[in-house]
């Protein structure tokens, strides 16, 4: 549990049960409901002893991994001085960089549509649009601000002295060298698929072939020839734009043909090659140093200390440790929290339908009786079906009776029974124990 002084200050993490036993007597109270932090009554930073702890991250694209330790310095059994290191925390960030790529590319196809039709308000300006130096697209930025985000908001409750990370390199020209052989996909690629004679969808032989992409380009699918298969114009009309797992559903011997000619995507890869000088030029401006190691050291350590493959392990294993002389990890932080990335809603005040006309009018304001959608709230229900105390999710609605989401279902309750206990940051939170979390 995260510890404040009376000054607001970090001080050190504490147990749960200490936490609790604080609050009980009445000598702390709640300062944050996630991550759970508490805010001593009596004691300021300058009374207590902060030895101060290190924030350790692993980054992916998909998932980052923070775990903040603490590193000390005892003698073993043996007589030796040896450096223990304890997991004080342990957060999953998963990352929201898909469904921005994805809501990118329906806006596009949004003012695709309307140049075609020639409804466009103003004339297109494709030549006088610059990118500032350290340019980054919407998804990979998001990268990079969450993980900040994150990291600020850890410095704000833990007494953080150093930061080290996992720098991640991927040689990308290796990775996709057994695929290309030759010549890059685009300019090759599709004469060399139309060698084949067949459908891989029906079988049909003999008729006129034509190029399919396993996954659509509407999809997020590319051109590489990983992609790229040859299909009869009914297979290729009937499965369109939908997943080919859709449209195999009744063929799994098919699928599982079809699917295997895909190779893992290199867009992770990157997507990390892209963000990691971005990144630490962020950490940076914390003020803290900031330690790079490479991700072959985090590997090593996870081995020699046995344990198993996770963002947050990876996180605690990130950093010197010589095992050999004895150096070991004695304790691993549980449970882990996860912070799922949601966004903070949009400006849209439409919701369009699948052509991306206006389908129905949002109101102006997000706030209604002091709460907006996405709050963590506590409602307290007299009577009913839902009589009780619950917490969860809000859903505003301008006639006050707002929608409340919990983990046993949604009911509807008014906005006079409802307690705001934390406001909406983008984020949503849940804890799970570390091996749900190892893949």
């Amino acid at each position: 549990m995260f510890v404040l002084s009376r000054d607001g200050l970090p001080l050190m993490p504490c147990h749960p049960a200490r936490a609790r036993a604080l609050l009980t007597r009445g000598r702390a109270v709640v300062a944050r409901h996630t991550p759970f932090t508490i805010r001593l009554k009596g004691r300021r930073r300058a009374e207590a002893e902060v030895a101060g702890v290190e924030l350790r991250i692993d980054p992916g694209s998909r998932g980052t991994g923070l775990a903040l330790t603490e590193t000390r310095r005892q003698t073993s059994s043996g007589g030796l001085a040896v450096t223990v290191r304890r997991g004080l925390a342990a957060i999953e960030l998963r990352h929201r960089g898909p469904e921005i790529h994805r809501a990118m590319i329906r806006r596009a196809g949004y003012r695709r549509r309307r140049r075609s039709t020639g409804c466009r308000y103003r004339p297109p300006r494709f030549a006088n649009r610059v990118r500032r130096p350290g340019w980054l697209a919407p998804s990979l930025r998001h990268r990079v601000e969450s993980v900040r985000s994150v990291v600020t908001r850890l410095l704000r409750c833990a007494p953080v002295t150093e930061i080290h990370i996992e720098e991640n390199s991927f040689d990308i020209p290796a990775l996709s060298a057994a695929e290309r052989r030759g010549a890059p996909p685009g300019s090759h690629a599709r004469p060399r698929v139309r060698s084949g004679k067949s459908c891989v969808y029906c079988g049909a032989s003999g008729v006129p072939l034509n190029v399919d992409h396993i996954r659509a380009r509407a999809r997020g699918g590319t051109d590489r020839p990983a992609n790229l298969l040859l299909a009869c114009v009914p297979c290729n009309q009937a499965k369109a734009a939908r997943p080919v797992e859709e449209f195999l559903a009744h063929r799994p011997e098919r699928l599982a043909d079809v699917l295997g000619r895909l190779r893992s995507p290199l867009g992770d890869s990157a997507a990390m090659n892209a963000t990691k000088m971005q990144l630490l030029l962020l950490l940076e401006e914390t003020g803290l140093p900031v330690r790079c190691w490479p991700s072959s050291l985090t590997s090593a350590n996870r081995t020699a200390v046995g344990l198993a493959k996770s963002h947050t392990l990876d996180a605690l294993c990130v950093g010197p440790m010589d095992s050999g002389a004895g150096d070991a990890i004695v304790r691993m932080a549980t449970p882990v929290y996860v912070f799922t990335s949601t966004g903070r809603g949009c400006y849209a005040r439409t919701t369009p339908d699948r052509y991306g006309f206006p389908r129905l009018v949002r109101p102006r304001r997000k706030r209604h009786q002091g709460f907006a959608s996405g709050d963590l709230v506590r409602a307290t229900v007299l009577k009913g079906r839902w009589a009780g105390v619950w917490t969860g999710r809000v859903s505003v609605r301008s006639t006050g009776r707002h929608s409340v989401a919990t983990p046993l279902g949604r009911f509807n309750a008014s906005h006079e029974n409802l307690r705001l206990l934390q406001r909406a940051d983008g984020f949503a939170y849940a804890c799970r124990s570390e091996a749900e979390l190892v893949e």
